[in-house]
This record gives structure tokens, sequence and C-alpha cells, in this order.
């Protein structure tokens, strides 16, 4: 009985042994993983020391860089940080937006113009044709009324004038000048007015071709009634600078406007209708100048956005190259880790 009671009691105090070596042994352990995680504590701290280094290398390596590669280029192909870049793009683009609406309101304006020309220029057309009809009407009825078989000579303006009858009654002279100007007097000039005005509304849909022809003849008579107040001015202009010269007899006064086949406009409305085509020249040579500014400047704009392209695509391809030697050296520093890790 006792011998079994002190076999049991050397059997515990073996376990007892047994226990206080697993525990020794145990605490190694526990020190061994203590050892470990404060080994790749350190570790973390050193990998964290060497990327902030790495950073203020590669910040120090682009500052060095950006002022070697801006040194030997003008002022708008340096090269500009990332934020910097897009904020001028946006400001560039939104610029390009205000100069594209900008251009597409001045080709509106041009084609407007260019509209107003053709109309003035088709209106002059139409007031031109209205004057040379309505001349030619009253010069054959003044011719018709003419009479025949007259030679006389007489001295107009200070040129001396002379007639000779024809086969056909009408009487013709010869100047002693190459040229003779129109005597501006107030009643052919009311009466090409007139004209002007019916042909300007024919034009305008106001009045038909008869119409024109009846405010024609009625012109022609009020010509006639008013024509005896200045006898000196009955010269009409033709193109070898001959003219027809006609006379007052037995009271009736002859026309002072006849033409031979020439063209004929009143000087007034030629002027007024020439300014406006002038004007219409000037404005349409503005606006061509202006969009050549505006393509310029649209130009020089598209240069300096592809100038940022390609600083941007530079610096993008610095980034991958840094971070593809970040990723590595990441990786070697992981690869020591563990290599200290199996090591220990």
């Amino acid at each position: 009985m006792h011998r079994q009671k002190v076999a049991e009691v050397e059997k515990l105090g073996q376990t007892v042994r047994d226990l206080e070596e697993a525990l020794l042994s145990g605490a190694a352990a526990a020190n061994a993983v203590r050892d470990y995680q404060r080994q790749v504590s350190e570790l973390k701290g050193e990998k964290k020391t060497l990327e902030r280094t790495l950073s203020r290398a590669m910040v120090t390596e682009n500052r060095v860089a950006t002022a070697i590669a801006s040194e030997w280029k003008d002022a708008n192909d340096k090269v500009m940080p990332v934020k910097q870049w897009l904020e001028e793009r946006r400001i560039l683009m939104g610029e390009m937006q205000q100069l594209r609406e900008k251009l597409s309101i001045a080709e509106r304006a041009t084609k407007t113009e260019a509209q107003l020309k053709e109309r003035f220029q088709l209106r002059l057309k139409v007031v031109e044709d209205g004057l040379k009809s309505s001349l030619r009407s009253s010069i054959h009825s003044d011719v018709r009324s003419t009479p025949n078989g007259l030679s006389r000579s007489r001295s107009v303006n200070g040129a001396d004038v002379s007639f000779n009858p024809l086969t056909n009654g009408m009487s013709t002279r010869k100047s002693s000048s190459s040229s003779f100007r129109l005597p501006a007097t107030s009643s052919p000039t009311s009466m090409m007015l007139k004209h002007a005005k019916g042909a300007s509304k024919s034009f305008d849909g106001g009045r038909t071709s008869a119409d024109s022809h009846c405010s024609t003849k009625s012109c022609g008579d009020t010509h006639k009634s008013e024509s005896p107040k200045d006898e000196t001015n009955g010269l009409s202009l033709s193109s070898n600078s001959s003219y027809v010269v006609k006379e007052k007899i037995n009271g009736n006064p002859a026309d002072p406007l006849e033409a031979t086949g020439d063209d004929f406009v009143s000087g007034v409305l030629y002027d007024v209708l020439q300014k406006e085509v002038i004007a219409l020249r000037k404005s349409c040579h503005e606006k061509d100048q202006f969009l050549r500014d505006k393509d310029n400047s649209i130009e020089m704009l598209s240069k300096k956005i592809d100038t940022l392209s390609r600083a941007m695509e530079v610096e993008s391809k610095k980034l991958r190259r840094e971070k593809a030697a970040i990723e590595k050296e990441v990786a070697s520093l992981r690869a020591v880790s563990r290599s200290r890790n199996i090591d220990a």
C-alpha cells in the first residue's frame, strides 16, 4: 500500500516536472513570438522611413528634372505640374468655346450682310432700269413733238451751238469742247427723283409696269410745263460727245434731257447707293479680318493644348516608372523580412 502511494507521488512529481518544462518551453516560444513581432514592427518602421525618404527623393528629382527641362525651353513649352495643367486646360477650353460662339455669331452676321448687299444691288439695278426706260420714253415723246426744218445758232453757257436741218427733221450740233456736263436744274432733278421713286415702288411690288409708264408720262408733262423757266438748260449727253439742243417753238418748250442710248442714273441716288455698297464692303472686310484673327487665336490655343497634353504624357510616364520602382523596392523589402524570419 505504501509502495503504491510512493509510486503515485513519483508519477505526480514527474508530471509536475513535465508541466514545468512545458511552461518553460511555452514561455520561450512566447518570447520568440514577441521578438518576431518586435522585429516586424521595426521592419515596418524602417519601411515607412524608406518610403518617406523615397518620396522626398522623388519630389527632389522631379523638381530638378523640371528645372533642367525648362532651362532650354520657351515660356509656352515649359513643364508644369499636373494640377496647374488641368486648370489651364479648363480655362483654355472655356475660351475656345467662347471663341467658337463668337465665330458662329460673326458668320451669321456676315451672311446677313451679304444678303443685304445682294438686295441693295438688285434694287440699284431695278432703279437704273426704271430710270433708263423713263428717260427713253420721255425723250422719244419729246422728239415726236419737236417741229422739223429749223436751223438756228445759239450760245448756251458760253458755248456756240450751230443747228442744221436733217432729213428726218431732227437738229444736231457739235460742241467746240469734247465733253459737257448736264446743268444741275431743279426740274430735271425732280423728274429723275420721281422716276426713281416709281422704280423703287415697282421693285417693292406696289406698282405695275403700266403704272410706271403712266407716271413717266405725267412726269414728262410736268417737266414740259416747268421747262420754260430755264431756257438755257436744253442740253443732252451722248457717248460720242454729240448733243441735241431743242428750243422753244411757238411757245412749246423742248425737253432738256435726251440720251441717245446711254446709261443715265441720278447723281444723288447713285451716291447714296454707292455709299451703302462701300459701307457693306467695309463691314465685310472687317468681318473677314475678325474671322482671321479668331482663327489665329484658335490655332494658338490648340498649340498650347497640344503642348500641355505632351507634358501630361511625360508626367504620366514618369509616375508609372516611379510606381514600378517603388513596387520593386517594396518587394525587395518583403523578401528581406521573410529571409530574416526564416533565419530567426
